[in-house]
């Protein structure tokens, strides 16, 4: 059974001591992998390998905790959505990647996402789907 190349690549970081990613890509060359140095740092990256005391190795990634954050409504059609300072634009942003019905769209600031919600008659939902999503 062949290997994929994420396979082999976690293969030959564990077997051997490797301090820089020529070294890397030298091994890979010889098993037949010609990879540019950016395709190798994606794929690195993409497996949760890092230079660890000065070798690669595969580590765990971490998950970030969300920071706290306050959800009101602003009638007709306006959620409000206050978090600590420097956060409300990551905030935004997931919000927007995950399409929630009825959301139109968000403009954040430093601490505040002002939410704007299709119809009035979307506001409870919407406010739901964006507590449960961001907790």
């Amino acid at each position: 059974m062949s290997r994929t190349l994420d396979e082999i690549i976690l293969h030959i970081i564990e077997k051997h001591a490797l301090s820089d990613q020529d070294a890397l890509r030298a091994m890979l060359l010889k098993l037949g992998h010609d990879l540019t140095q950016p395709t190798l740092s994606r794929h690195l990256k993409k497996l949760n390998v890092q230079k660890v005391e000065g070798r690669y190795r595969r580590v765990e990634p971490t998950h970030a905790t969300l920071p706290s954050f306050s959800v009101s409504e602003a009638p007709p059609n306006m959620l409000v959505l206050h978090t600590e300072p420097g956060f409300a634009n990551a905030l935004a942003i997931k919000l927007d990647q995950l399409q929630i019905a009825g959301l139109a769209g968000t403009i954040a600031g430093d601490d505040t996402i002002f939410i704007a919600v299709q119809s009035q008659r979307h506001i409870a939902s919407v406010k739901a789907a964006v507590t449960t999503a961001l907790t």
